[in-house]
Parts: C-alpha cells; sequence; structure tokens
C-alpha cells in the first residue's frame, strides 16, 4: 500500500492536532477512559475508521509493549495523516498533561521537596490505592485460571526476591516462552479491516530502528558516560519493555529514577499520585521525573529528554507493527506468548504494589485509612480517579 501525498499528509495533520489537543485537555480517566473518548471522537463523531477497524487498532496496541491509548491515538493519526500526523496526534494528546507535571515538579521544588507535607503524603497513599485497583482490575482480566495466576505468583515473588532491574526483563521473556508451550489461545480471529497508508519498507526500518536503539543505547551509555544518553536509554527501554501499559510502567521508572539514587521515593510518589489527577496520558509522569532529577541532566531539558524518550518505542513499534497486523493477529503462537506475558505482568505489578508503593505510601494509621479508602473508590464504584486523589490530598493535608 503506498503512503499518502506529501500535501494530504500535510493539509490533514493539522486538522488531527488540533483534534487531539482537545481530547489532550479533557481526556482524565486513565487508558481505558481515553479508549471510549477516541472511539465516540473518530468513530462515532468524525467517522475516520470503522468500529471495526478501531476494534483492531486497539487489539493490536494491547498486544504491543507501551502505553496502548498514546498508542491506538498515534494509529489514528498514522491513518489519517501518515507519519505526521502520528507526530500530530502525540504532540496534540501528550502536550497538556507533560506541561502540568512539570508545573507540579517545579511547584515541589520551590516548596523545597514538600516530603513530610500532609498533601503529599496523601498523595501517596493515594498512590497505593490506586495501583491496588489496577493489580486487582488487571488479575482478573489476565489470569483467569490456575495456570495464568501460577505464572502470576511466580514473577512476583522473582522481582520481590532479586530487585535488580533485568530481573523484570528475564521474567518477561520466560513468561513468553512458558506461554507458547503452555496456553492456548482462544478461537481463530477474522481478517483485519484496518488499512494503513504505509509502505512495508517503512514500517520494517522502523522496527530495526526500535531493536538497534534497544541494543544499541545501553552499550553507548556506558562506554560514553554521558549522563543525558543515560537517561534518555533508561526512560526508552521503560516504554519499550512494559507490557500492559499505564500503571506497570512504575517499577521500570523505580529502577531508573529511585534504585540510582537521582529521585527519592518520597518525591516519585508523590509526582505518580499527582499523575493520576491530569487528563491525558499517564507515560507523562517521565515528565515529572526528568525535571526533578538531583543531577543534571534534570529540568526543562531532563523533562524534554524523559518524554521524548518512553514514547519513542510505541511510535517506532505502532509504525512497524500496522503494516504486518493481519498476519500477527492469525499466529497463535503470538497469541499463547503474549498471553504468558500478561499473566507475568500481573505480578511485577504487584510486587511494584509492594515495593516501593505500599511501603512508601503508608506511613501509619491514617494514610493507610486513605489508601483502603482509595482503593474501594476506584475499584467499586465509579468515581474517577482524578477526584479520588485531589480528594486524598486535601484530607492528608486536614489530617496529617
Amino acid at each position: 500500500m503506498s503512503e499518502p501525498q506529501p500535501s494530504g499528509r500535510v493539509r490533514h495533520a493539522g486538522e488531527v492536532f488540533t483534534v487531539f489537543l482537545g481530547l489532550g485537555l479533557t481526556s482524565f480517566g486513565g487508558p481505558i477512559a481515553h479508549l471510549g473518548y477516541f472511539r465516540r471522537t473518530f468513530v462515532e463523531r468524525r467517522k475516520w475508521l470503522s468500529e471495526a477497524a478501531y476494534a483492531d487498532l486497539v487489539a493490536l496496541c494491547q498486544f504491543l509493549p507501551g502505553p496502548a491509548s498514546s498508542q491506538v491515538g498515534m494509529g489514528i493519526g498514522l491513518q489519517r495523516a501518515g507519519l505526521w500526523g502520528l507526530l500530530a496526534a502525540w504532540l496534540g494528546f501528550t502536550m497538556p498533561s507533560a506541561v502540568l507535571m512539570v508545573g507540579f515538579g517545579y511547584g515541589l521544588d520551590a516548596l523545597g521537596g514538600a516530603a513530610d507535607a500532609g498533601w503529599v503524603l496523601g498523595l501517596k497513599a493515594a498512590a497505593v490505592g490506586v495501583v491496588a485497583s489496577a493489580v486487582w482490575a488487571m488479575a482478573r482480566t489476565l489470569t483467569p485460571d490456575l495456570k495464568r495466576a501460577a505464572m502470576a505468583v511466580a514473577a512476583l515473588a522473582a522481582v520481590l526476591l532479586s530487585p535488580p532491574a533485568w530481573t523484570q526483563l528475564v521474567v518477561i521473556a520466560a513468561a513468553a516462552l512458558i506461554g507458547l508451550v503452555w496456553l492456548r489461545p482462544s478461537a481463530p480471529v477474522p481478517d483485519s479491516e484496518l488499512k494503513i497508508p504505509l509502505r512495508r519498507r517503512t514500517a520494517i526500518a522502523s522496527l530495526i530502528g526500535f531493536a538497534v536503539l534497544l541494543i544499541g543505547l545501553p552499550i553507548l551509555a556506558a562506554a560514553t558516560g554521558n549522563p543525558a544518553l543515560r537517561l534518555f536509554d533508561g526512560f526508552y527501554r521503560s516504554g519499550a519493555l512494559v507490557f500492559g501499559g499505564g500503571h506497570v510502567v512504575l517499577p521500570l521508572l523505580d529502577a531508573v529514577t529511585v534504585q540510582p539514587g537521582l529521585v527519592s521515593h518520597d518525591t516519585f510518589l508523590a509526582g505518580y499520585g499527582a499523575a493520576q489527577a491530569v487528563p491525558g496520558p499517564l507515560f507523562t509522569f517521565a515528565a515529572f521525573l526528568g525535571y526533578v532529577l538531583n543531577a543534571w541532566p534534570n529540568g526543562l531539558l531532563g523533562a524534554a529528554i524523559a518524554v521524548v524518550a518512553i514514547f519513542l518505542p510505541s511510535a517506532l513499534l505502532i509504525t512497524g507493527a500496522l503494516p504486518f497486523w493481519n498476519q500477527l493477529r492469525h499466529a497463535p503462537q503470538a497469541q499463547a506468548a503474549l498471553m504468558g506475558v500478561n499473566a507475568a505482568v500481573v505480578g511485577i505489578l504487584a510486587a511494584a504494589l509492594y515495593q516501593p508503593v505500599f511501603v512508601s505510601g503508608v506511613t501509619g494509621p491514617v494514610t493507610l485509612i486513605l489508601a483502603l479508602a482509595a482503593f474501594a473508590a476506584l475499584t467499586f464504584t465509579r468515581t474517577p480517579a482524578w477526584l479520588v486523589v485531589l480528594v486524598a490530598a486535601l484530607a492528608g493535608g486536614l489530617l496529617l
């Protein structure tokens, strides 16, 4: 399939940016809510793609590592206006929350970190409830049988007993192999209706670029010792190796920033709590982390490096995978491997719930009550996450 002409790409890219900017300013509620906003906007109202094509795009983005809702947005932009559309969709949807997270980081700096402030303790307690709710929901969906539940427990044990960041990579790879030989996918799926105006050679170049950066960045960063390159490498790997998106990136970002001593546990959890209260993708938490690093590059440069690096793998993967999606979705081996990876993801996130989230976020009876209340509100009611976080911060300010 040939790519659209340059004039068509440029003509539609501005429209893509405008629509996604509006979504970036108003899309509260996390990835699942974002997918609902996208469907209403692009399938029902603007009719940029059909219901079946949209469902296929969502399925592909659930299959790939990275933030699913952001990848769906990139795919819609790519389908509408080529590579320029992908860039426009990402900028529009990501920029508002990234700016807000940098502003929060600036506020914490101006207050000297405010680690012991009551409202910060409330944010940290809310983060416990948010992650616990995510673990609960993912476990019900991704580990519905004894085999996958056992894989999740094994992943939990492996990550807790062997803290190094590379353990997570080994666990994911092992889960894919176990899924390949132990699990059986569901019934065959029909052909895809998703049509993307992209040459296969462009897709192959994107996949090669993804792999070269994933392998080459750590080597180059170690060889040069350059802090900016090391930062880019850490956030790139976090974006490239996180299956399940959203909250699952938490342990990877902890390994990149907290474990090396670049960000304190308190600041990390305060920022993570604040990330629940802004619209747009949760991965813009990276902007906050890049800004508050205690070593160069930090500030606006660190924020920019972190945001670009964590989203770049998604852009390369969605560009590389879309032209091959119809063949991939029919491969039972790929489906079985993904089932295993998803089960392991539940265990990895459960490990992060314990350390660092619970250990740092629950400091006494009041924070425990706030964390339990946040979990209950998110799990058993329709209360939006941003409201839960704001109420927890307010309660922390009044009670702690």
